[in-house]
């Protein structure tokens, strides 16, 4: 039996953080070596991870070094990038050629929406892949989902050729009403859909929880890091096959593995623990990003719309005698970005966005934040 636990290749090791396709390559290596190595197989990724080159990568560190039989690989049509047939046709065939494969163990329409769904239904996005599974390229059909449970009730009842299905469910969105985490994961079991857990961290914010959050975690459990808890909660609910997460260094592998190698559902003691971290956490969460940067594709403005959100995010956590670090990080993006005040409301990244967020409307408050002279301590 597979382990619960897949390795995201949306946030791999680079050599310059500011740029996605500078890949560690050496690192991660490595990082694939153990985790094969350890006895894991998922490896997710995606055509538009990492400026377009994340399946390029996986090819070099994972395909051409390793037997086709030892792993499993997922990939995903990129919904926002095809115009016509002939363009899935054109994109898949690329991705196999980009992966280095013959066939993909799992693949997904990525992203779907209401909008990415008018599409798929539009282009037969859902009957194209079905062909290629029935060519024996494709394994698995399924499809990632970002939207409300009514509308995955629609799509699951209309194609029930789905094998699987992907959703975002981590402890601080089960019952957030923009994700709806919970009601997304019955109407999954009501169809008997295997569940691929995306998003466990919630990109990388359940592993920075605020520390009297953590204090109660610690209290509980000195040796358990923080983000297991996040991945324990998500391989613990009902029809989960799968839990994947973006790791980018060798101590998150290392962390990571250790825990779901042997995987131990939460008790009922852990999940009374999670109710008040919860109740913490909310308190503290001003914008509930996960940094997956389909928002900056299209912003006129060139906006850095997610790191403006955590550096808000962490303004608004810190003290205040640590505010100036934060205005210093805004600036340093500025240099090549548009600031949060530039915005011209032209909703592009909203219609991106995973998350419904209303982007427009907390770029103000950024703005309002950050494109001011912030006043620093002086020296007596």
């Amino acid at each position: 039996m597979d382990k619960k636990f897949g390795f995201g290749c949306m946030r791999l090791p680079l050599i310059d953080k500011d740029d996605q396709t500078s890949f560690d390559t050496e690192t991660f290596n490595k990082m694939v070596d153990t985790f094969l190595e350890k006895g894991f197989t998922y490896f997710d990724t995606a055509y538009v991870y990492h400026g377009y080159r994340s399946e390029e990568a996986v090819r070099e560190s994972l395909v051409k070094r390793h037997h086709r039989d030892d792993f499993k690989l997922a990939t995903k049509l990129p919904m926002r990038d095809f115009q016509s047939a002939e363009d899935m046709e054109r994109i898949f065939n690329e991705q196999l050629e980009k992966c280095g494969v013959d066939y993909f163990d799992y693949y997904l329409l990525h992203n779907i929406g209401v909008n990415a769904y008018k599409k798929a239904c539009e282009f037969d996005s859902f009957g194209f892949s079905l062909r290629k599974k029935q060519e024996g390229k494709i394994k698995n059909f399924g499809m990632s989902f970002h939207d409300s449970p009514e509308l995955l009730d629609e799509i699951l009842a209309a194609h029930p050729e789905l094998d699987f299905v992907q959703l975002q469910i981590n402890y601080i969105d089960w019952e957030n009403p923009g994700i709806q985490s919970r009601r997304c994961h019955e109407v999954a079991r009501k169809h008997g859909k295997p569940i691929i857990v995306m998003e466990p961290c919630k990109g990388g914010s359940l592993a920075l929880v605020p520390e009297k959050a953590e204090q109660l975690m610690k209290e509980y459990n000195p040796a358990a890091s923080v983000p297991s808890w996040a991945i324990r909660y998500a391989a613990s609910q009902e029809g989960v096959t799968m839990v994947l997460s973006g790791m980018n260094t060798m101590e998150q592998l290392l962390d990571n593995m250790s825990y779901m190698a042997d995987f131990k559902p939460l008790n009922k003691e852990e999940d009374k623990i999670l109710g008040r971290v919860i109740d913490i956490i909310n308190e503290n969460t001003a914008i509930p990003c996960t940094t997956c940067r389909y928002c900056e594709k299209d912003c006129p403005q060139n906006i850095a719309i997610p790191d403006y959100f955590a550096l808000y995010n962490s303004a608004k956590r810190a003290l205040s005698s640590n505010f100036s670090s934060q205005f210093v990080y805004y600036i340093n993006l500025t240099a090549n970005h548009g600031k949060a005040g530039d915005c011209i409301d032209c909703k592009q990244c909203e219609s991106a966005c995973p998350q419904h967020l209303k982007i427009t409307e907390l770029l103000k408050d950024v703005s309002a934040t950050f494109d001011v002279t912030p006043s620093f301590p002086t020296k007596k």
